[in-house]
Protein backbone atom coordinates (compact mmCIF):
# COMPACT_ATOMS: atom_id res chain seq x y z
CA UNK A 1 0.00 0.00 0.00
CA UNK A 2 1.46 3.04 -0.79
CA UNK A 3 1.96 5.88 1.97
CA UNK A 4 0.23 9.28 2.30
CA UNK A 5 1.96 12.11 1.55
CA UNK A 6 -0.05 13.44 4.77
CA UNK A 7 -1.35 11.71 7.59
CA UNK A 8 -2.88 13.13 10.26
CA UNK A 9 -4.39 11.09 12.89
CA UNK A 10 -7.08 12.50 16.09
CA UNK A 11 -4.84 15.73 15.85
CA UNK A 12 -5.58 18.29 18.32
CA UNK A 13 -4.92 21.81 18.70
CA UNK A 14 -6.43 24.65 21.53
CA UNK A 15 -5.10 28.48 22.08
CA UNK A 16 -5.96 28.73 25.89
CA UNK A 17 -9.20 27.78 26.04
CA UNK A 18 -10.17 27.77 22.04
CA UNK A 19 -9.99 24.85 20.47
CA UNK A 20 -8.48 24.81 16.91
CA UNK A 21 -8.90 21.63 15.97
CA UNK A 22 -10.75 18.60 17.76
CA UNK A 23 -9.46 14.90 17.13
CA UNK A 24 -9.13 15.79 13.14
CA UNK A 25 -7.76 12.54 10.92
CA UNK A 26 -6.90 13.16 7.42
CA UNK A 27 -4.82 11.27 4.09
CA UNK A 28 -3.77 12.61 1.28
CA UNK A 29 -2.64 10.04 -1.17
CA UNK A 30 0.78 11.52 -3.14
CA UNK A 31 0.34 13.61 -6.31
CA UNK A 32 -2.92 14.66 -5.59
CA UNK A 33 -5.14 18.17 -4.62
CA UNK A 34 -7.00 17.92 -1.68
CA UNK A 35 -8.78 20.58 -0.52
CA UNK A 36 -9.66 22.19 3.24
CA UNK A 37 -12.65 23.81 2.87
CA UNK A 38 -14.76 25.51 5.90
CA UNK A 39 -15.90 29.02 7.32
CA UNK A 40 -13.26 31.43 8.97
CA UNK A 41 -12.30 30.31 12.15
CA UNK A 42 -13.06 26.52 11.40
CA UNK A 43 -9.20 25.71 11.79
CA UNK A 44 -7.87 25.47 8.17
CA UNK A 45 -4.84 27.90 8.57
CA UNK A 46 -4.07 25.92 12.14
CA UNK A 47 -3.71 22.74 10.48
CA UNK A 48 -1.72 23.78 7.26
CA UNK A 49 0.58 25.93 9.93
CA UNK A 50 1.13 22.49 12.03
CA UNK A 51 1.80 20.33 8.78
CA UNK A 52 4.39 23.08 8.14
CA UNK A 53 6.19 22.88 11.33
CA UNK A 54 5.24 26.52 12.30
CA UNK A 55 2.74 25.37 15.08
CA UNK A 56 3.25 23.00 17.72
CA UNK A 57 0.02 20.69 18.40
CA UNK A 58 -1.58 19.59 21.51
CA UNK A 59 -1.59 15.96 20.20
CA UNK A 60 -2.16 13.40 18.06
CA UNK A 61 0.22 12.07 14.79
CA UNK A 62 1.15 14.08 11.77
CA UNK A 63 3.57 13.33 9.16
CA UNK A 64 4.69 14.45 5.84
CA UNK A 65 6.09 12.59 3.26
CA UNK A 66 6.36 9.87 5.97
CA UNK A 67 8.17 12.38 8.38
CA UNK A 68 6.74 13.12 11.90
CA UNK A 69 5.88 17.06 12.16
CA UNK A 70 7.11 17.28 15.50
CA UNK A 71 10.31 14.80 15.86
CA UNK A 72 11.09 15.59 12.04
CA UNK A 73 10.65 19.49 11.60
CA UNK A 74 14.17 19.61 9.82
CA UNK A 75 13.71 17.11 7.38
CA UNK A 76 9.90 17.77 7.16
CA UNK A 77 10.84 21.33 5.94
CA UNK A 78 13.45 20.00 3.57
CA UNK A 79 10.28 18.55 1.64
CA UNK A 80 7.66 21.63 1.47
CA UNK A 81 6.87 24.61 0.24
CA UNK A 82 4.63 26.87 1.42
CA UNK A 83 1.85 29.85 0.09
CA UNK A 84 0.11 31.92 3.01
CA UNK A 85 -2.70 34.26 2.70
CA UNK A 86 -0.41 37.20 1.95
CA UNK A 87 2.43 37.06 -0.61
CA UNK A 88 5.69 36.61 1.73
CA UNK A 89 8.27 39.00 -0.97
CA UNK A 90 10.63 41.79 -0.46
CA UNK A 91 8.98 44.78 -2.20
CA UNK A 92 11.82 46.57 -2.19
CA UNK A 93 13.70 43.43 -4.78
CA UNK A 94 13.02 42.57 -8.38
CA UNK A 95 11.29 39.20 -8.62
CA UNK A 96 14.94 37.61 -9.62
CA UNK A 97 16.29 38.80 -6.56
CA UNK A 98 13.97 37.64 -4.10
CA UNK A 99 13.66 34.21 -5.65
CA UNK A 100 18.11 34.30 -5.71
CA UNK A 101 17.89 35.26 -2.49
CA UNK A 102 15.55 31.87 -1.17
CA UNK A 103 17.77 30.00 -3.01
CA UNK A 104 20.46 31.35 -0.97
CA UNK A 105 18.55 30.35 1.90
CA UNK A 106 18.04 26.91 0.86
CA UNK A 107 21.79 26.41 0.26
CA UNK A 108 22.23 26.88 -3.58
CA UNK A 109 25.48 28.06 -4.77
CA UNK A 110 25.34 32.17 -6.43
CA UNK A 111 24.95 30.17 -10.22
CA UNK A 112 22.33 28.09 -8.88
CA UNK A 113 20.06 30.26 -7.06
CA UNK A 114 20.18 32.70 -10.36
CA UNK A 115 19.39 29.42 -12.87
CA UNK A 116 17.09 28.36 -10.68
CA UNK A 117 15.09 31.93 -10.15
CA UNK A 118 15.40 31.95 -14.62
CA UNK A 119 13.69 28.59 -14.65
CA UNK A 120 10.77 29.82 -11.91
CA UNK A 121 10.28 32.92 -13.46
CA UNK A 122 9.81 31.19 -16.66
CA UNK A 123 7.50 28.55 -15.58
CA UNK A 124 5.24 31.14 -13.75
CA UNK A 125 5.39 33.93 -16.50
CA UNK A 126 7.67 36.25 -15.07
CA UNK A 127 10.30 36.66 -17.07
CA UNK A 128 9.71 39.80 -18.39
CA UNK A 129 8.45 41.61 -15.19
CA UNK A 130 11.82 39.63 -13.43
CA UNK A 131 13.92 43.29 -12.87
CA UNK A 132 11.32 44.90 -11.76
CA UNK A 133 10.97 45.76 -8.22
CA UNK A 134 7.51 43.71 -6.39
CA UNK A 135 5.96 46.17 -4.99
CA UNK A 136 5.32 47.50 -9.14
CA UNK A 137 3.83 44.00 -9.47
CA UNK A 138 0.17 43.54 -9.64
CA UNK A 139 -1.67 41.21 -7.31
CA UNK A 140 -1.80 38.25 -9.61
CA UNK A 141 1.94 38.96 -10.45
CA UNK A 142 2.83 38.68 -6.72
CA UNK A 143 1.11 35.54 -6.32
CA UNK A 144 2.83 33.87 -8.73
CA UNK A 145 6.13 34.95 -7.60
CA UNK A 146 5.49 34.07 -4.20
CA UNK A 147 4.58 30.54 -5.57
CA UNK A 148 7.44 30.36 -7.65
CA UNK A 149 9.07 31.07 -4.02
CA UNK A 150 7.74 28.19 -2.61
CA UNK A 151 9.06 26.17 -5.26
CA UNK A 152 12.50 26.99 -5.06
CA UNK A 153 13.13 23.88 -2.72
CA UNK A 154 11.68 21.27 -5.36
CA UNK A 155 8.88 20.15 -2.26
CA UNK A 156 7.46 17.23 -2.69
CA UNK A 157 4.03 18.63 -1.08
CA UNK A 158 3.14 21.73 -1.39
CA UNK A 159 0.95 23.74 1.32
CA UNK A 160 -1.57 26.68 -0.02
CA UNK A 161 -3.52 28.73 2.28
CA UNK A 162 -6.09 30.70 0.26
CA UNK A 163 -3.58 31.27 -2.61
CA UNK A 164 -6.23 33.24 -5.05
CA UNK A 165 -7.67 35.21 -1.67
CA UNK A 166 -8.67 38.82 -3.70
CA UNK A 167 -7.16 38.09 -7.13
CA UNK A 168 -9.25 38.68 -10.51
CA UNK A 169 -10.92 35.94 -12.21
CA UNK A 170 -8.20 35.88 -14.76
CA UNK A 171 -5.42 35.60 -12.68
CA UNK A 172 -7.44 33.13 -10.40
CA UNK A 173 -7.39 30.74 -13.55
CA UNK A 174 -3.81 31.58 -14.46
CA UNK A 175 -2.86 30.14 -10.85
CA UNK A 176 -4.86 27.36 -11.19
CA UNK A 177 -3.73 26.13 -14.49
CA UNK A 178 0.40 26.54 -12.89
CA UNK A 179 -1.16 24.46 -9.80
CA UNK A 180 -2.11 21.57 -11.80
CA UNK A 181 1.20 21.66 -14.24
CA UNK A 182 2.59 21.07 -10.45
CA UNK A 183 0.44 18.48 -9.60
CA UNK A 184 1.04 16.42 -13.71
CA UNK A 185 4.41 16.66 -12.45
CA UNK A 186 4.16 14.59 -9.06
CA UNK A 187 3.58 17.76 -6.80
CA UNK A 188 1.00 16.29 -3.52
CA UNK A 189 -1.20 20.12 -2.70
CA UNK A 190 -2.85 20.89 0.41
CA UNK A 191 -5.29 23.46 -0.74
CA UNK A 192 -7.19 25.81 1.84
CA UNK A 193 -9.95 28.05 0.34
CA UNK A 194 -13.22 29.59 0.63
CA UNK A 195 -13.89 29.37 -3.15
CA UNK A 196 -15.82 26.72 -3.90
CA UNK A 197 -15.49 26.82 -7.48
CA UNK A 198 -11.76 26.65 -6.93
CA UNK A 199 -12.14 23.04 -4.71
CA UNK A 200 -14.65 22.11 -7.24
CA UNK A 201 -12.22 22.32 -9.86
CA UNK A 202 -8.82 21.34 -8.73
CA UNK A 203 -9.34 19.00 -5.94
CA UNK A 204 -9.87 14.97 -5.70
CA UNK A 205 -10.96 14.83 -2.67
CA UNK A 206 -12.30 17.52 0.28
CA UNK A 207 -12.61 17.72 3.73
CA UNK A 208 -15.15 20.48 5.43
CA UNK A 209 -14.05 21.78 8.24
CA UNK A 210 -16.47 23.29 10.64
CA UNK A 211 -15.22 24.32 14.68
CA UNK A 212 -12.28 22.25 14.36
CA UNK A 213 -14.02 19.20 13.16
CA UNK A 214 -14.25 17.28 10.18
CA UNK A 215 -17.76 16.97 9.38
CA UNK A 216 -17.80 15.62 5.73
CA UNK A 217 -14.69 14.33 3.67
CA UNK A 218 -14.93 12.80 0.01
CA UNK A 219 -15.13 13.68 -3.61
CA UNK A 220 -16.94 16.32 -4.53
CA UNK A 221 -19.12 13.81 -6.27
CA UNK A 222 -19.74 12.31 -3.48
CA UNK A 223 -20.76 15.19 -1.29
CA UNK A 224 -23.13 16.59 -3.82
CA UNK A 225 -24.59 13.33 -4.17
CA UNK A 226 -24.66 12.39 -0.52
CA UNK A 227 -25.15 15.61 1.28
CA UNK A 228 -26.32 17.99 -0.89
CA UNK A 229 -28.78 15.26 -3.20
CA UNK A 230 -31.60 16.47 -6.34
CA UNK A 231 -32.97 19.59 -6.63
CA UNK A 232 -35.93 20.05 -8.80
CA UNK A 233 -35.80 23.65 -9.94
CA UNK A 234 -38.14 25.70 -11.89
CA UNK A 235 -38.97 29.36 -13.60
CA UNK A 236 -42.46 30.18 -13.61
CA UNK A 237 -44.50 33.29 -15.15
CA UNK A 238 -44.10 36.45 -12.90
CA UNK A 239 -46.10 36.50 -10.08
CA UNK A 240 -47.06 32.78 -9.67
CA UNK A 241 -43.67 31.90 -7.71
CA UNK A 242 -45.09 31.80 -3.94
CA UNK A 243 -48.16 29.53 -5.25
CA UNK A 244 -46.23 27.43 -7.11
CA UNK A 245 -43.26 26.93 -4.12
CA UNK A 246 -46.91 26.50 -2.15
CA UNK A 247 -47.97 23.15 -4.33
CA UNK A 248 -44.58 21.61 -4.39
CA UNK A 249 -43.69 22.26 -0.75
CA UNK A 250 -45.22 18.61 0.54
CA UNK A 251 -41.94 17.39 -1.92
CA UNK A 252 -39.01 18.57 0.21
CA UNK A 253 -39.01 18.39 3.99
CA UNK A 254 -37.24 21.74 3.55
CA UNK A 255 -39.19 24.78 2.14
CA UNK A 256 -38.84 25.62 -1.31
CA UNK A 257 -36.20 28.47 -2.27
CA UNK A 258 -37.82 31.17 -4.07
CA UNK A 259 -35.25 33.65 -6.00
CA UNK A 260 -37.67 36.17 -8.34
CA UNK A 261 -39.60 33.40 -10.80
CA UNK A 262 -37.12 30.45 -9.66
CA UNK A 263 -38.13 28.14 -7.19
CA UNK A 264 -35.47 25.41 -5.48
CA UNK A 265 -36.54 22.38 -4.16
CA UNK A 266 -34.70 20.12 -2.59
CA UNK A 267 -35.95 16.52 -2.94
CA UNK A 268 -34.80 12.92 -2.20
CA UNK A 269 -36.34 10.70 -4.68
CA UNK A 270 -34.60 12.38 -8.03
CA UNK A 271 -36.94 11.05 -10.76
CA UNK A 272 -39.94 9.80 -9.13
CA UNK A 273 -40.22 14.08 -7.80
CA UNK A 274 -39.54 15.92 -10.29
CA UNK A 275 -42.79 14.17 -12.27
CA UNK A 276 -44.83 14.77 -8.98
CA UNK A 277 -43.61 18.25 -8.98
CA UNK A 278 -45.10 18.60 -12.94
CA UNK A 279 -48.33 17.05 -11.65
CA UNK A 280 -48.96 19.24 -8.90
CA UNK A 281 -48.21 22.06 -10.71
CA UNK A 282 -50.92 21.41 -13.66
CA UNK A 283 -52.95 19.97 -10.63
CA UNK A 284 -52.84 23.62 -9.31
CA UNK A 285 -53.11 25.49 -12.62
CA UNK A 286 -49.85 27.18 -12.79
CA UNK A 287 -48.01 27.70 -15.87
CA UNK A 288 -44.26 26.81 -16.02
CA UNK A 289 -41.63 28.02 -18.15
CA UNK A 290 -38.81 25.58 -17.50
CA UNK A 291 -38.70 22.73 -15.05
CA UNK A 292 -35.37 20.08 -14.63
CA UNK A 293 -34.03 17.77 -11.76
CA UNK A 294 -30.01 18.96 -11.57
CA UNK A 295 -27.21 17.83 -8.44
CA UNK A 296 -26.78 20.27 -5.46
CA UNK A 297 -24.24 23.00 -5.80
CA UNK A 298 -21.03 22.52 -3.98
CA UNK A 299 -22.09 26.10 -2.47
CA UNK A 300 -25.25 24.20 -1.65
CA UNK A 301 -23.61 21.37 -0.01
CA UNK A 302 -21.60 23.91 2.51
CA UNK A 303 -24.59 25.52 3.37
CA UNK A 304 -26.48 22.56 4.30
CA UNK A 305 -23.65 21.38 6.55
CA UNK A 306 -22.34 24.64 8.15
CA UNK A 307 -25.36 26.60 8.26
CA UNK A 308 -23.76 29.24 6.11
CA UNK A 309 -22.20 30.11 2.64
CA UNK A 310 -18.32 29.93 1.93
CA UNK A 311 -18.30 33.57 1.60
CA UNK A 312 -20.96 34.94 4.48
CA UNK A 313 -18.19 35.90 6.24
CA UNK A 314 -15.14 36.46 4.30
CA UNK A 315 -13.76 39.56 6.58
CA UNK A 316 -13.66 37.89 9.51
CA UNK A 317 -10.34 36.50 11.02
CA UNK A 318 -9.50 32.73 11.25
CA UNK A 319 -8.20 31.33 14.30
CA UNK A 320 -4.38 31.29 14.45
Amino acid sequence: MEQPAILINRLRKSFGRTPALDAISLEVSAGTIYGLLGPNGAGKTTAVRILATLVRPDAGRVEVAGRDVVSEGPAVRKLIGLTGQFAALDEALSGRENLELVGRLHGLSAPQARGRANQLLAIVGLMEAARRPVRTYSGGMRRRADLAASLVGRPSVLFLDEPTTGLDPRSRIDLWALIGTLVDQGTTVLLTTQYLEEVDRLASRIAVLDHGRVIAEGTTADLKRDVGGDIVELRVPSGSAVAAASALRPLSRKAPQINGETISVPVESGRASLLEAVHRLDAAGIAVDEIALRRATLDEVFLKLTGQRADDDQAAQEVA
